[in-house]
This record gives C-alpha cells, sequence and structure tokens, in this order.
C-alpha cells in the first residue's frame, strides 16, 4: 500500500511509505507501481531471494530517503550512505569482524547496487533523466578510475577443521541430515542447491549429482564422495516417506507437512540444533562449502578443476581457497626461501 504524506522538512517532495507484500503469483510488491513493475521485471531473471533480497532493499532505501523514485538525487544516494553508516542500537554494539557500529560494508555496497539496478532499468524507459547513483568519486588525475563509493574489505571466509567437522556430522540425527551436509561438505553445493536437489538428479552409478538450480540459473555436473550416496541409500530406504508428494530429494519427515520439500529455514534448523550438540561455535551451510573447497586445495586439486566444482563464472572468486589453504602457501614460500638462501651462499663463496 502507498501513503503519500507531506514532509515539513523537504516541502518540495513526498514522503513515500511502503508495505513490503507479495502478489498473488508470490512476486515481492511495495506498493508503488515504478518498484513493483520492477521486481517483476528482476523476478523475470533472477532466483526467488534475490528478488525478495532487492524488495526489502529498495523497501529501506526510500524509507530512508522519504523520496518518491522521480526525485531522488545524488545528494539523496550519498545521505543514505551516510545514514547506513551511523552507528546502531546507540553505538554500543560493535562487530568483532571489522570494528565498525553501523552496518557492514558488504551490505551497503549490496544496497547501492540493487538501488543503481532500479534506477538503470527507469532510465532505460525513459522514466528518469539519469541514474543518480555515482559508479564512484572523482580523482584529482583525470582518465583515472574513481574511488569507489563503498571500500569493502575482502575477509577470508571461516572454515571447519577436519576434527569440528565430524564433530558436526556425528551429532546429526537422521540419514536425511548427514546426506545434506555431506553434499556440502563433500562435494561444495550451495544450500539452495542442496534443497533443489531432485530424485533424477541423482547419479549413483557415475558417483555424481546433476545441479539443475544452480546461482544464476547455471547447471553444472559435479562428483560426491562415497559416504553421500550411502547416506542417501539409507535415508531413501528408511527415512523418506512413500507418500512424499515432490520429486524433490529431501522432504520433512515429521509433522503436518511431512512429504513436503524442506525449506531453507528447516535445513538452517537442522544445522543449528547439530552445531550445539556438537558444541561448535560457528558452522554454517556456507562455511561447509568453503571448508570443502579449502581442503580439496590443500589434497592438491587445480584451482581450474575447484572453479567447476563450485559453479563459479570468474576464477578470481575461487582464488581466495588460495589463502585459506595455507599449507600451499607455506610451500611455496619455502620453496622460494631455498632459492634464495642458495643464491646468497653463491655470493658469499665468490666474494670470500
Amino acid at each position: 500500500m502507498l501513503v503519500v504524506l507531506f514532509d515539513r522538512r523537504r516541502p518540495a517532495i513526498n514522503t513515500v511509505i511502503l508495505s513490503l507484500t507479495r502478489a498473488a503469483d508470490g512476486v515481492p510488491q511495495l506498493g508503488h507501481d515504478l518498484l513493483d513493475e520492477y521486481l517483476r521485471f528482476v523476478a523475470a531473471r533472477t532466483r526467488p531471494n534475490t528478488v525478495s533480497a532487492q524488495a526489502f532493499d529498495l523497501k529501506v532505501f526510500f524509507t530512508v530517503v522519504a523520496s518518491s523514485p522521480g526525485d531522488v538525487t545524488t545528494a539523496d544516494v550519498l545521505g543514505f550512505i551516510e545514514s547506513q553508516r551511523a552507528a546502531r542500537r546507540g553505538g554500543n554494539v560493535v562487530r568483532l569482524a571489522d570494528g565498525e557500529v553501523g552496518l557492514a560494508a558488504s551490505t551497503i555496497k549490496r544496497r547501492l547496487a540493487t538501488v543503481s539496478g532500479l534506477f538503470g532499468y527507469l532510465t532505460a524507459r525513459g522514466l528518469v533523466a539519469a541514474n543518480p547513483v555515482p559508479r564512484g568519486l572523482a580523482t584529482r588525475r583525470p582518465g583515472r578510475r574513481g574511488v569507489p563509493l563503498i571500500r569493502a574489505p575482502r575477509l577470508l571466509p571461516r572454515v571447519l577443521a577436519p576434527a569440528e567437522a565430524s564433530a558436526l556430522v556425528a551429532a546429526l540425527r537422521t540419514f536425511r541430515d548427514r546426506a545434506m551436509v555431506e553434499l556440502m561438505l563433500l562435494a561444495g553445493l550451495r544450500r539452495c542447491e542442496v534443497l533443489g536437489l531432485a530424485l533424477a538428479d541423482v547419479r549413483p552409478g557415475e558417483r555424481r549429482v546433476f545441479v539443475a538450480e544452480g546461482k544464476g540459473g547455471s547447471q553444472r555436473i559435479v562428483p560426491v564422495g562415497s559416504p553421500f550416496f550411502l547416506s542417501l541409500a539409507s535415508y531413501l530406504d528408511g527415512e523418506r516417506p512413500m507418500t512424499a508428494v515432490t520429486d524433490k530429494v529431501f522432504v520433512v519427515l515429521k509433522g503436518r507437512r511431512r512429504g513436503h520439500p524442506l525449506s531453507a529455514d528447516g535445513l538452517d534448523e537442522i544445522l543449528d540444533g547439530a552445531r550445539g550438540r556438537a558444541g561448535l561455535a560457528h558452522a554454517t551451510c556456507h562455511e561447509l562449502r568453503h571448508t570443502c573447497f579449502t581442503r580439496l586445495r590443500e589434497a592438491g586439486m587445480a584451482l581450474e578443476a575447484i572453479q567447476a566444482q563450485a559453479g563459479h563464472r570468474s576464477i578470481e572468486t575461487t582464488r581466495i581457497y588460495l589463502h585459506l589453504a595455507d599449507g600451499w602457501l607455506a610451500e611455496e614460500y619455502c620453496k622460494a626461501m631455498d632459492i634464495l638462501d642458495g643464491l646468497h651462499a653463491d655470493t658469499a663463496e665468490v666474494t670470500g
């Protein structure tokens, strides 16, 4: 629902109050014609989770800016960035990861990308003259790339130690849960890829699975270790309801939704419970995926092979595992130091 009110602080501009709901087809809507048209456009191109995230980002932006899309200026965008970096909860809460009191730079950067996408769409339709989100701030030297509006530090993702991974698997209560976790730990599948796996996608004879609903709509075939297929066989033989109403592999086992596809919240709840029973401080779905690729790299798997296994479009995304697999870096460093030590010894003999 759209409500337009008079804003005393900015009398020339309307204040827009948005309500985030869902249309009959499940697409999020904000109650503003232009924003809802854009969300339908996004829904035709991306996954539902992406649409939901962008709808929330737009709601936050227009709640803070308090202007209709046609009235947004670059000054509004810069003011939005400032508000997002402001202290939260009275400034008493500080993130341990980066010491900041406002929202994480990665979150603000994502929200700006969403807003920029909206105005790119409106510009292409001729509904606004220009995109108010600047690409960057100008530098003193003409011709050089501008300074990014938000500098998001690239942090190394957390991974589980081998003992932690074993403890987590041991704390799982069903073969279904083991199979799901092993898909992430042994094959590096994303949460959505695990939940989207259909019975026809499993290829036991090849020890592989077909990922039909990968990120960005991409597909790939990936190998999986034998423990997953053993857990899967036990789950299909003794746990999965014969009356399941879906072809998805992983379904709810108890309650009124028995036999229906397991949800993302359901998988998170299972993992939270196992993490608590195992006494682990952290163990998210994405950390299991990072753990998989880190161990594969430590075992000598080529970076290009990890890229294919992970479904990364760019190998630059995969290079993060060079830093996580610190044994590789230490080995390369020692090789280089041995060569340098040899050169120094030869130089000393000549000068002596």
